[in-house]
């Protein structure tokens, strides 16, 4: 492993960020759609939902994939890889990379999914059921992969280092962009392409997420059905979108003349090892994530001002981390806003962690934080959960959290660049 010098790991910085999101196709119309308050959950529109318990979700509307690649490759492709090749273009357009023959070896990509290809595999299962192996496309069996986007990303790009999925359930995006930092730290790699994409808002997975009653059934009312931190939340929203990141070491950036957005600076990584879907009731492992990220920043809890919290809309998790954030930021936790953007995408999964990264790093950017939509009744009036409408604040160092089923944690703090 190359040796990170004696002062310690290489400093990372964020130079370029791309969204697919329900409430908007580029970063800048997601962020502007969550600072006005717009949600992106509605009924069901891709399919006949009519029959399953569940008919509502957060759906990406108006995407083209002919805008970023040829019909030729984007028609065997599942939607997921399409917005994960999609976000990727964007991140790097923004960042200005250009990934030339001496470059690529030392570009990665570390992209992920844990629902994988699902619309794709779908799709062909019923072709299979229907019409039998003739039915089937011969590139199935080479895009139905969770690593997919990763695959297509290096080959859109022309990254030649490691390139893989991460996938740690809900977690994923957020578990990609932390692994893909420490690369950058020891050396192995100079950027990384990071984020993660999934498509769920299928007929399949919105009937099996139904049937562990996870998801929220105001099928009458949409956009208020998503109520993270509110004592008359009823599970979380199926979302869609793709999240991705480019991440450079900071004299690498500078070099190049890089824009800077801001410096990934920590990343916790735990695991619950507690239940299948429960978070540990006292947020055992989002505690300790959390102090991980800290630590690995040397940022005081003190120091910290936004969280973009998890926050599903589902009472299990929702306590946890409430509990947790308590425990981690003490007497300070009630002066910090608190805000789940998942009250207006829904929750995008694989996608979550990353996009809501590049949402905190937007906060950064602009001192405003984005709002919690449907938080009428807080289980926890004490802390600030940004209830309904934007507050500005100024914001130098943000944390981003992301919790998976299976006890999966990943933690993510980002700070602004100063150029020092």
């Amino acid at each position: 492993m190359p040796d990170p010098g004696r002062d310690g790991p290489r400093r990372v910085v964020i130079t370029g960020c791309g969204a697919v999101t329900p409430v908007g196709l580029t970063v800048e119309e997601h962020w502007s759609s969550l600072l006005a308050g717009r949600s992106g959950i509605g009924l069901i529109e891709r399919f006949d939902a009519g029959d399953l318990p569940v008919r509502i979700g957060a759906e990406v509307k108006g995407f083209d994939p002919g805008e970023y690649l040829e019909r030729t490759v984007y028609r065997r492709l599942d939607v997921s890889t399409q917005y994960g090749v999609a976000a990727a273009v964007q991140a790097a357009e923004a960042a200005k990379l250009v990934i030339d023959p001496e470059l690529a070896p030392k570009v990665g990509v570390y992209v992920g999914s844990s629902a994988g290809p699902a619309q794709l595999t779908w799709d062909t299962s019923i072709k299979l059921h229907e019409r039998g192996p003739r039915g089937i496309s011969p590139f199935f069996f080479a895009t139905s992969g969770s690593e997919s986007s990763a695959g297509e990303i290096a080959l859109k790009l022309g990254a030649h280092g490691p390139a893989a999925n991460m996938s740690t359930a809900c977690a994923t995006g957020a578990t990609c962009i932390g692994e893909a930092l420490r690369l950058i730290q020891l050396g192995v790699t100079d950027v990384m392409i990071a984020g993660g994409a999934e498509a769920s808002v299928t007929r399949l997975n919105i009937a099996g997420a139904a049937a562990s009653r996870a998801l929220s059934r105001r099928n009458e009312e949409p956009e208020r059905a998503c109520r993270p931190f509110d004592r008359d939340r009823d599970g979380f929203v199926m979302g869609e979108g793709a999240g991705v990141v480019v991440l450079e070491e900071a004299e690498h950036a500078r070099r190049r003349g890089a824009p800077i957005l801001a410096e990934l600076a920590g990343y916790g990584a735990t695991t619950d090892a507690y239940h299948l879907t429960a978070p540990h009731p006292e947020g055992r492992g989002a505690k300790a994530a959390m102090r991980t990220a800290l630590d690995g920043a040397g940022v005081a809890p003190s120091e910290v001002d936004y969280i973009n919290a998890h926050g599903t809309g589902t009472a299990l998790n929702d306590a946890a981390e409430a509990a947790a954030i308590r425990a981690v930021f003490g007497e300070r936790a009630p002066q910090i806003p608190v805000s789940s953007t998942k009250s207006m995408t829904g929750h995008l999964i694989s996608g979550a962690g990353a996009v809501e990264l590049i949402t905190a790093v937007m906060a950064i950017r602009d001192n405003v934080v984005p709002p919690t939509l449907n938080c009428d009744h807080p289980d926890d009036p004490g802390l600030n959960f940004v209830p309904h409408t934007a507050q500005q604040h100024r914001t130098d160092v943000v944390m981003s959290n992301s919790f998976g089923f299976g006890g999966h944690n990943a933690v993510l703090l980002a700070r602004r660049w100063e150029g020092n």
